[in-house]
């Protein structure tokens, strides 16, 4: 059995099936919308190579995206605009974000598991779900894996659409993350619109 499904099991063996894994993509950058996006397979199901988004290429994240989609239960993807950032802060928007795509999910299928990456959430947030957050659980679970991949290639395809607004960014390389080259050229020209205003450049 693949390690990336031990946290599957367990759900499997305290009474659950059937879970969903949630994760975000955008915490990081310094620019641009957070994404969250949550899925659901069936009990053991694996899709070889699916890990951590970050250890993928590019290429091979666009190939897993279409397979992810095709063999999914079910999937949802939240885009969570600058302004519920600012009103809600980075933390409690991605919380909202994870809430929102497992209760989209839950809606067509019924499932009462939920794994997060890090992510606690309450009973009172989530009644009548068992809920795990996992460190690092992008690199610890298939179905929170799938989701981070979901997530980043949702998040990635918004950003190289803003490059066209704004190209002296470069969003469409850096994605919106604090690169020396993004932060110079905020410092040259300023902010834009999608720029999130609590950060500072050096």
């Amino acid at each position: 059995m693949n390690d990336l499904l031990l946290y599957e099991r367990k759900c499997y063996q305290l009474g659950f099936p059937l879970v969903v894994g949630v994760d975000e993509a955008g915490r990081g950058p310094l620019a641009g919308p957070l994404v969250v996006a949550g899925v659901l397979f069936h009990y053991g199901f694996f899709i070889e190579g699916v890990t951590d988004s970050k250890k993928i290429s590019a290429k091979k994240r666009q190939k897993l995206e279409i397979i992810i989609k095709n063999e999914a239960l079910a999937y949802a993807v939240e885009i969570i605009p600058l302004e519920v950032i600012k009103q809600k802060n980075i933390y409690q928007a991605s919380k909202w974000g994870m809430i929102q795509c497992f209760t989209k999910i839950q809606k067509k299928i019924e499932v009462q598991a939920l794994l997060t990456d890090a992510m606690r959430i309450s009973e009172k947030e989530l009644p009548k779900v068992y809920v795990e957050s996992i460190i690092k659980g992008d690199q610890k679970s298939f179905h929170i894996a799938a989701a981070s991949i979901l997530a980043k290639m949702e998040r990635d395809r918004i950003m190289e659409t803003l490059h066209e607004e704004y190209p002296i960014y470069n969003w469409c390389k850096n994605k919106g993350y604090p690169t020396l080259e993004h932060k110079n050229a905020i410092k040259n020209y300023g902010i834009s619109p999608y720029h999130r205003t609590n950060f500072k450049l050096f």
